[in-house]
């Protein structure tokens, strides 16, 4: 999930918003955008849910609401909970 929020996000800042800004061209916001919000709103669903049942510590939860905030933000959570956690389902 933290993939997909974190590529829509850096699709959203790195190509919707210039062509909006700088081509005056809209139309990719208006597409990017509420995907980009759906997927954020999944994305911290699922942390919440993934936090209680896998009894996360306390730091993971409000770093994994900060990195949705952040470019790459999602990308380095996911690494870091790997690292910690390893890769069992």
């Amino acid at each position: 999930m933290g993939y997909l929020e974190g590529t829509s996000f850096l699709l959203l800042l790195c190509i919707a918003m210039p062509l909006k800004y700088m081509m005056d061209m809209p139309e990719m916001v208006s597409y990017v955008g509420p995907v980009h919000g759906v997927l954020f709103i999944a994305y911290i669903v699922v942390l919440f849910i993934t936090a209680h049942k896998i009894k996360m510590p306390l730091w993971a939860l409000p770093a994994g609401v900060v990195g949705s905030f952040l470019p790459f933000g999602p990308f380095v959570f996911d690494y870091v909970l790997k690292k910690r956690f390893g890769n069992s389902p």
